[in-house]
Formats: structure tokens, C-alpha cells, sequence
């Protein structure tokens, strides 16, 4: 197809927010992009068509609800029309929880999946009417990306009867399987806002405590994985002395940005996509999006691939580097829960868990700080309300007070480990807790 006949078809496509989702019908399943995937001025059409009683009432499918997720169909005024189900609980989706429980009437569903089987769930078991996303200006071949995003977007965008795109100059366009041709797009809007910035935090007192105890654990040519926040950050400063580090991980992070920058990471002894960053979801800023930007280093695939297990697997020297609510002394680990509701998500934590596990002198550690809530209450704990990585598969396990590999010991071995790495506040408690069911 030649460059002028994308062009024409691009033209004929172009229109209005308010025109693109005209089509969308009452009773329709709808999903937008994941994060900063989220096409503010789509979703802000829908929800002025809920608000017009236009639409009467959509069923929605997402993850992490972004601003412009929030102030549309999760709006206070808007979500009574929308039957909600959140793939991960944010900020925006607490306060509905809040809300629901407040009035006792259910307005938003969790629904649990590993982050590896979520492009799945739209191949087989959710029929979906409209994907909207955010995407890169078209290239000359027609072609757009879906940059920051290729989690279950890849995948859903080619199951949905309809697929509207929201071209922003500002979304990087990134490589791998990450290309949308505009045939495959229904209608195309553009809207060149700012993107949302997320994810760079400083390192706190205890993740530079924690990075200095992982660092070493992390051999030269390794590949690694690391979520975002205060843990993740410390981590990655500690490690700014490795080399031939290479990624493989769920998320792309400024932190990560940083590490290639300084030459930490080159990908060169990766066993799989040798020399490639690879990731599927990216939150960052202004700068780590530009560096992103047509950098054929960079390349995304969806979450079924760079979760996958047995993918993770294939990587020698792989390092996961995970955070968490909770452990408990049996070595459960909560990621999701707190009291009686789900404050998060599985997400694909348990993917790389059990993938590193599996590596070739692969190691999975969960870092996490000793205490939460300014110090009052322990993370580590007697019996946690919900178990996000089963205790079979759990091995390092990190606090800014030590490290312990719980591979290969008994209960009562885990259980006088774990609480040697606790705050020490806290540990008297959990030794009374653990003798009184004879745990130790």
C-alpha cells in the first residue's frame, strides 16, 4: 500500500470525539487503553452521551483508571449507567468502593486474572464491542503504535468489533508488536494533550536500605524485573555500578530509563531479545516517553508474552523484584488486600515470581519495608487476609533489616527467619503469635 493511499484513508477516518463514538450502541461492552493508554477525549464523549441519557448503560472493562478514566465513566454522575469491572483497584476505584460500601449497593466488580492471562480474557471469554485507545501519529506505512501501551491493547484492539484511536503526538512510538494498521482502525480522532506522568519516585530511607541488600544478589549480565515506587527506585539506584544488566519486566520506569542512560543496562547477555528493552506497560515522565521515542532498543509486546512463565523462564540470570502489602510467617504473600476489600491487584507479580523461580540461577525477592502506616503496624504478619504469591513458590524475601531465602524451610524455619527481618518493634508480638499455634 503506498503512502498516499494510508494518507486517504486516514483523511476519510478523521473526524470528531463526539462523531467517533455516535456508533456506540445502548448495552454495548467497552474497554479503553490501560493507564496512560486511557484517550481522554473518547472517554470524555462517552460519558457526555451517558450524561445526555444518549446511552442508558454500557458495561466496562479496564485497568488502572487513570484521570481520564476517573472524570468520565467512573465519575460519581456517570458510573450508576456504567456496570464497572476493574482488572486492578486504584485511587479512583477505592473511592467508588468507599462509596459502595457507604450506601450498600455494589457499583464496581473486581475481577481476579494474572496479568499473563488478561489479553486471554478478550480472546475467549469477553465479547467486546469497542476498544478505544491512545495512540502514535501514523508512519508512513500506515502504521500506528501503541507505545506506552501493549499490555491486553495489542490484543483487544483486534477482538473488538470496533476500534477507535486517539493519535497524540505525544505518545512515543515504540517497536516489537506494537504497530496498529489504520485498515484495522473504525474511526480516528486526534488530541495532543499532554501525557500523564507516573511513576518516578524517589527512593525512601528504607529503599536505599533494601537496594543495598538486593544489589549483591544481582549478578553482572543478569536481566531483571522491578515494579515502581520508593522500593523499586532504591533498588535500581543501588544498582548503578552492575553492568550488561539487561530488562525483561511487566513495567518500563524512569528508573529503568535511568539504568540505560548510565550504560548499567545494554541488554547484551540476555538470553532473549539480546540487546532489546523489553516490557509491556510504561509509566513515566516527559523526558523517560521522548527517550522512548524511535529508540529501536525499546520494544513492547503484550502481557501474554512478557508474563508468560515459561517465557521468563528462558532468561539465565533473571532477577524479579517484587513489593507487597504483607507476608506472613508461613511466607504467603499479600499484595492486593487490605481489611475486608481488594486494594490492588494481582497484577502479573505471581508471573514473574514463579517465571524467575524457574530461570537458570533465577532469584525472586520481595521487597518490602518492615512497617506501613508511618511505622504503627508490621508488614510482616501472623496469617495474611489474602494470599497473592502461594508459599511454595515464594524464595527471597528482603526488608530494610535483612534478607532470608525461604526455599527449602520448614515452617518453623520461616517462621523464626521471617521474624528476624522484622522491625524490631514488632518482633516480640510475632514470636508470641507463632508459639501460641506452635508454629515455633
Amino acid at each position: 500500500m503506498q503512502a498516499s493511499d494510508v494518507r486517504g484513508i486516514y483523511a476519510a477516518k478523521l473526524t470528531t470525539a463526539d462523531k467517533a463514538v455516535a456508533s456506540i450502541a445502548d448495552g454495548e461492552t467497552i474497554a479503553p487503553g490501560m493507564a496512560i493508554g486511557q484517550p481522554p477525549a473518547l472517554l470524555a464523549a462517552i460519558a457526555a452521551r451517558l450524561r445526555a441519557n444518549d446511552l442508558k448503560r454500557l458495561r466496562l472493562y479496564y485497568k488502572i483508571a487513570m484521570e481520564p478514566l476517573a472524570q468520565s465513566l467512573l465519575a460519581e454522575d456517570v458510573i450508576e449507567k456504567v456496570d464497572a469491572h476493574s482488572f486492578f483497584i486504584g485511587a479512583p476505584d477505592r473511592e467508588i468502593i468507599s462509596r459502595q460500601v457507604k450506601l450498600g449497593r455494589k457499583m464496581l466488580s473486581f475481577v481476579p486474572v494474572h496479568f499473563s492471562q488478561l489479553p486471554r480474557l478478550f480472546e475467549d471469554f469477553i465479547a467486546l464491542d469497542t476498544f478505544v485507545v491512545t495512540v502514535s501519529p501514523m508512519d508512513s506505512g500506515g502504521y500506528f503504535s501503541l507505545g506506552t501501551n501493549n499490555d491486553f491493547s495489542s490484543v483487544a484492539a483486534r477482538c473488538a468489533k470496533r476500534l477507535i484511536v486517539e493519535v497524540n503526538r505525544n505518545m512515543p512510538r515504540v517497536f516489537g508488536q506494537s504497530q496498529i494498521h489504520v485498515s484495522e482502525v473504525a474511526a480516528i480522532v486526534e488530541n495532543d494533550v499532554p501525557l500523564i506522568e507516573a511513576g518516578a519516585s524517589e527512593a525512601s530511607a528504607e529503599g536505599r536500605a533494601i537496594g543495598g541488600l538486593v544489589a549483591p544478589m544481582v549478578p553482572d549480565g543478569a536481566t531483571i524485573q522491578l515494579g515502581i515506587g520508593k522500593i523499586p527506585s532504591g533498588v535500581a539506584e543501588a544498582l548503578g555500578k552492575h553492568s550488561d544488566l539487561g530488562i525483561h519486566s511487566e513495567l518500563f520506569s524512569p528508573a529503568m530509563a535511568d539504568l540505560i542512560r548510565q550504560g548499567v543496562v545494554t541488554g547484551a547477555r540476555k538470553s532473549l531479545n539480546p540487546r532489546k528493552h523489553v516490557f509491556t506497560v510504561a509509566f513515566g515522565t516527559t523526558e523517560s516517553y521522548a527517550f522512548m521515542n524511535d529508540n529501536s532498543a525499546f520494544e513492547s509486546y503484550p502481557s501474554s508474552y512478557v508474563n508468560d512463565i515459561r517465557v521468563i523462564a528462558q532468561h539465565d540470570d533473571f532477577i524479579s523484584v517484587n513489593t507487597a502489602i504483607q507476608i506472613d510467617l508461613y511466607g504467603q504473600v499479600n499484595a492486593e488486600f487490605i481489611g475486608e476489600h481488594e486494594y490492588s491487584g494481582s497484577g502479573g507479580q505471581y508471573d514473574f515470581v514463579k517465571g524467575a523461580s524457574l530461570a537458570k540461577r533465577g532469584k525472586s525477592i520481595i521487597a518490602i519495608q518492615s512497617t506501613a502506616k508511618k511505622g504503627t503496624v508490621s508488614s510482616i504478619v501472623p496469617k495474611v487476609p489474602m494470599v497473592t504469591d502461594v508459599r511454595m513458590d515464594v524464595e527471597w524475601v528482603v526488608t530494610e533489616h535483612g534478607a532470608v531465602n525461604l526455599r527449602g524451610k520448614s515452617t518453623k524455619e520461616r517462621a523464626d527467619a521471617l521474624i528476624g527481618i522484622a522491625h524490631p518493634d514488632f518482633r516480640a508480638d510475632l514470636t508470641a503469635a507463632a508459639r501460641k499455634i506452635t508454629l515455633i
